[in-house]
């Protein structure tokens, strides 16, 4: 099958050259220090989330198992860190001379680690979730509205039993799912019927051939996918993870011509081009885009999760993720596998599952794309296509398309909604020819999607 038959903004989202994290300089140890070599009353830093997070991974590595947890402040712009400082106040000397702001805690991260731990073993059940939540210095557990009865006394009970001060728990009126359906449009015929998601970010497989991310239980689900619901298979998938540490998918274009640009489609012409891949950051900002929902922004709540989602093909049964990140950006079904990305143009997530949807809202997981980068051997690469010769900034948040679902390519998210991740990114973000048409045939069917019902679903 020729490239040709596939249009520029359909490889639309993740093909930029390779740009080392961390690519701004942090400042370390002395960053702030006094002349007089002082440096305990140092300011934070201004700064912004990327280079927080790269901060935040030398600060981990520089103060050890003092390291307690670190996220960023948006409204300061600074980074927060989380020190267990002891007798030893030289923890909270570096930390400051590096520029963050130090806050000193009672829970280590080994300690809170540990408490997931004894989660996992006594309390892994259908339509729960906990992660580290650095704000709090706690582990946040999540429980659906399936969990009830004897499920919700076993959950509470295992949360005391770690003790005081070292989990919350609260409860979610939906259901953890995940979300099959995501950025542009992908379709594949499987047992059940049609399955629909979204594309993650194009990438370029081990081999040299172009592919894509997407969710790890898409790709479970079927082997071949089309942009069309009708149209013949483009794109094969070449590895899957779901369940178990991780939920993504590598698919490889049939056609090893395919030109898949670097970018995510926000609709209406517009594109935010990626130039990197990036760890998220507790309190940054960040943009979703899916083929149901369009483009949506909130903010990333906490790392290293893990779901247990009710297992689809075992009524007894639980599928077990770990590794994601919870944000609070909406989603609903048919954005599984979509992108997750900042406004200044960095690859962080692919939409898993959640509770919710774009109306009322929930918690919202996402794969890790630096993990899944890593775990494939992909790497994100321009493809050639697309580069530079669209005239419209991508504006993630301006408004990207007023079409929900209506993601005609396989490439980069493409709907509507509202959110402004290309208001930086992308002066030139490659050829979109029809962007924002929508001119999927179906868009918007997902197989059981869009009954707006809260659970923890996988987003297909």
């Amino acid at each position: 099958m020729s490239h040709k038959r596939i249009p520029k903004r359909k490889a639309a989202i993740a093909a930029g050259s390779v740009v080392a994290l961390g690519a701004a300089a942090i400042l370390l140890p002395n960053a702030n220090a006094s002349q007089d070599g002082s440096s305990t009353d140092a300011a934070p830093r201004t700064m912004k989330a990327t280079d927080a997070s790269d901060l935040a991974a030398q600060l981990q590595d520089m103060l050890g198992q003092a390291f307690a947890g670190s996220y960023y402040d948006a409204d300061s712009r600074q980074l927060v860190v989380n020190v267990i400082s002891g007798d030893d106040n030289n923890v909270v000397v570096q930390a400051k001379k590096a520029g963050a702001k130090v806050r000193e805690v009672g829970n280590s991260l080994a300690a809170l680690k540990a408490g997931a731990q004894t989660l996992k073993a006594k309390a892994t059940i259908p339509g729960t979730a906990w992660a580290v939540d650095p704000k709090t210095n706690k582990l946040a557990v999540t429980a659906d509205s399936t969990v009830t009865g004897a499920n919700w006394d076993r959950l509470t009970s295992t949360v005391k039993s770690l003790g005081d001060g070292m989990a919350t728990v609260k409860k979610s009126s939906g259901t953890f799912k995940t979300l099959v359906s995501g950025g542009d449009a992908i379709f594949a015929q499987a047992e059940g019927g049609t399955v629909r998601c979204s594309l993650g970010f194009n990438v370029t497989a081990s081999d040299g051939s172009p592919a894509f991310l997407t969710a790890g239980h898409c790709g479970v689900a079927a082997q071949q996918w089309s942009d069309s619901e009708t149209g013949q298979p483009i794109a094969t998938v070449d590895q899957a993870t779901f369940p178990g540490e991780g939920d993504f998918s590598l698919v490889k274009y049939d056609d090893p011509a395919t030109q898949a640009a670097s970018e995510v489609n926000t609709g209406e012409g517009q594109a935010v081009q990626i130039t990197q891949a990036a760890e998220a950051t507790v309190g940054e900002q960040v943009f979703r885009m899916g083929s149901t929902t369009g483009l949506h922004d909130g903010t990333v709540t906490g790392l290293d999760a893990t779901v247990n989602f009710q297992s689809e093909t075992d009524p007894n049964g639980v599928d077990t993720v770990t590794g994601l990140i919870q944000t609070d950006v909406c989603a609903e079904a048919g954005d599984s596998g979509g992108s997750l990305f900042t406004q200044d143009g960095s690859a962080v997530g692919l939409t898993s599952g959640g509770s919710g949807d774009c109306t009322n809202g929930g918690e919202t997981f996402f794969q890790p794309v630096t993990t899944a980068l890593q775990a494939t051997g992909a790497t994100l690469g321009d493809g050639g296509a697309g580069a530079g010769d669209q005239g419209g900034a991508a504006d993630p948040s301006a408004s990207a398309g007023d079409q929900a679902g209506g993601g005609d390519a396989v490439g980069g998210g493409d709907a509507g909604a509202t959110a402004d991740p290309s208001a930086t990114a992308s002066d030139g973000a490659g050829d979109q020819s029809g962007a924002g048409a929508g001119d999927e045939a179906g868009a918007g069917d997902q197989s059981g999607a869009g009954d707006g019902s809260s659970s923890l679903t996988e987003t297909h």
